[in-house]
């Protein structure tokens, strides 16, 4: 037998399997899953809500100070303005979508509302809860939400006489039931829904006649040039912030890579009009580079 013939046959002992019910399986030859692109990420409903779910819940640490530095610390003056046309009235019921840390959920609570703040990041919600004052809030006065999802929340707070909550959730499917607020705010929340129509619908569905619907998020400029200037700094700002905190560019160019694709807000008003809103409107900020989207359900 020539040494060829002996290594050959110690190679085929070897690839045999251990136990006669072992399938053997080749090496895997294939390289690593490359990480899908921006274009690929959002180019369908379910793929961007699994990139901004993820993504969110990887940046929830730096959030705050991300909105600080692209706005150029005027994040909170425009959520302050948001909560003052919202016009709290005291012990009304209240969701704030896409919560983030909670930076409206607790500006709505101090006027009194009963707050549940919703985000589908669960380190979103557990640092919106760190921000919360120590003492114990009487569960008879939290908004209640349904659903499984609802067993995450497990600390209420109190803020004066008026109270505020946390939970993991998706805008798309409210674990609250129908006509059960007054008031939705969102804040930057609905450019990020998977599938912005169906956002709206459940926000339509949950509200009470007559409740009102807040919307603060980026805007599409209507001057194209301008649009396409704005897009650009964004992008080149995002960059460079996502590599200098995340080593990650894409991380803030998901920012102007969502915007594009978002309709803006005068489409969103008309779009929440189809829906049977009311007194539908916008409000531009920064000249427009943001807004503020209002309206109401028909009594």
């Amino acid at each position: 037998m020539t040494v060829d013939a002996v290594t050959a046959g110690r190679r085929a002992v070897c690839q045999r399997p251990l136990y006669p019910s072992e399938k053997m399986t080749p090496p895997s030859t294939s390289t690593p899953a490359r990480r899908p692109s921006l274009r690929d990420a959002l180019s369908t409903p379910d793929r961007k809500q699994r990139y901004v779910s993820a993504l969110f819940q990887r940046i929830a640490h730096r959030y705050d100070l991300i909105t600080v530095l692209l706005s150029y610390g005027r994040d909170r003056r425009w959520k302050a303005e948001l909560v003052d046309l919202a016009n709290v009235r005291p012990g009304e019921r209240a969701v704030d979508l896409a919560c983030g840390t909670g930076d409206l959920a607790y500006g709505l609570a101090a006027r009194g509302a009963r707050v549940a703040g919703l985000d589908f990041a669960p380190e979103m919600t557990r640092l919106a809860r760190s921000k919360a004052r120590r003492s114990p809030l009487d569960p008879s006065t939290a908004l209640r939400v349904d659903g499984e999802r609802s067993r995450t929340v497990d600390s209420r707070r109190s803020l004066g006489a008026s109270s505020v909550t946390f939970v993991v959730g998706d805008m798309l499917k409210l674990p609250l039931p129908d006509a059960s607020v007054t008031l939705v705010t969102a804040g930057y929340g609905l450019r990020n829904a998977a599938v912005l129509d169906t956002a709206l619908a459940e926000i339509y569905r949950v509200l009470a006649p007559g409740g009102r619907m807040l919307a603060l998020d980026f805007n599409q400029p209507a001057n194209a040039v301008v649009r396409a200037v704005y897009l650009a700094y964004l992008t080149i700002v995002g960059s460079v912030v996502g590599l200098a905190l995340h080593r990650d560019a894409d991380t803030y160019r998901y920012i102007p890579a969502s915007l594009a694709r978002y309709p803006g807000a005068a489409d969103v008003a008309a779009r929440m009009a189809a829906l049977g809103f009311v007194d539908t409107e916008w409000r531009p900020l920064l000249g427009g580079l943001m807004a503020i989207n209002m309206g109401r359900k028909a009594p």
